[in-house]
């Protein structure tokens, strides 16, 4: 870094309504899988933060669960989540809204009328621009113009990786003169622990249908080194209901093995070892209704 150079550093968080593609997104950033991904909306649960370190500069985003209308979220504790991702904006440095070639619903009228709130730089991120005409972008960049005014307008495509660097050019343009928050090597804050059992869930999301998946806890409770080269990891699937515990175990264990298999094989590759995972079907009844069911999931509530 240049002597002469103020350093930046800063947090900056990634919105948007659900199935936008902020996790995508994220882990193109970052330049590893760190947060789940799914085509299913609402499969974002934490508030991930991924750390990208420059010469100049440190961003730190903060990838948030899918943003709709409090009054809509089904179970408490997914009201309590939307709740403490709102009240989350205000510690942000800058807010970078992520948005489909779609007509503005009334989901992102939602998450503006809170952006407008806190007067944080805020640039929009038309996401998926792979999928439509360039003739089209200028429209739909236009469309969610008139509901904010922003800062700057960037058409992205986080799976392609296009656009990537000109977002993050901007987004340090924006940040405080501040020394970085972490050490440049940290790509995440997150515990390996919740990370493991995020990877787990997101297999379940893969393999299962309809309510499953949204109604599964993934608890880790061993998480131990046995030798150099091999971790022991034991961990719980919880299903909300009895009815779902067999849909998770399948036929002679199949579902439960195929779930064991894929979500060992992404284990160790984060990890960089061999995995020895243990891997259980339980049951906590109506766990979404009780708030104290966050602690099991990692969420923070400030």
């Amino acid at each position: 870094m240049n002597p002469n150079t103020q350093y930046k550093a800063g947090f900056v968080t990634l919105v948007g309504r659900p199935n936008v593609g902020k996790s995508t997104l994220l882990n193109k950033l970052v330049g590893e899988k760190i947060a789940i991904i799914s085509p299913r909306p609402q499969t974002t649960r934490n508030i991930i933060r991924g750390v990208v370190t420059f010469e100049e500069a440190q961003i730190v985003f903060v990838d948030t669960p899918g943003l709709m209308h409090i009054d809509k979220a089904p179970t408490p504790v997914d009201r309590k989540i939307l709740e403490e991702t709102i009240k989350g904006l205000e510690g942000v440095d800058v807010v970078v809204v992520i948005v489909e070639p779609k007509i503005p619903g009334p989901e992102d009228e939602f998450i503006f009328s809170h952006l407008k709130k806190i007067r944080k730089p805020t640039i929009l991120a038309l996401n998926k621009i792979d999928r439509i005409k360039k003739e089209e972008i200028d429209n739909y960049m236009g469309e969610y113009e008139k509901l904010f005014t922003f800062n700057k307008s960037i058409p992205i495509s986080a799976k392609k990786g296009t656009n990537l660097s000109i977002l993050t050019g901007e987004i340090i343009g924006y940040l405080p003169d501040h020394p970085p928050y972490y050490s440049s090597d940290l790509i995440t804050d997150q515990p390996e622990r919740i990370l493991v059992a995020e990877l787990i869930r997101e297999k379940v999301f893969q393999l299962t249908r309809q309510e499953v998946p949204y109604s599964v806890l993934v608890k880790v409770h061993e998480f131990k080194e046995r030798s150099r080269d091999l971790t022991y990891i034991s961990a719980t699937i919880y299903a909300e209901h009895s009815s779902q515990k067999g849909i998770l175990i399948g036929k002679k264990g199949s579902m439960i093995k195929k779930i064991g298999e894929l979500a060992r094989k992404e284990i160790e590759n984060r990890l960089g070892c061999r995995v020895y995972l243990d891997l259980n079907i339980g049951v906590k009844k109506g766990w979404r209704k009780n708030i104290d069911s966050l602690k099991d999931i990692g969420f923070e509530i400030r």
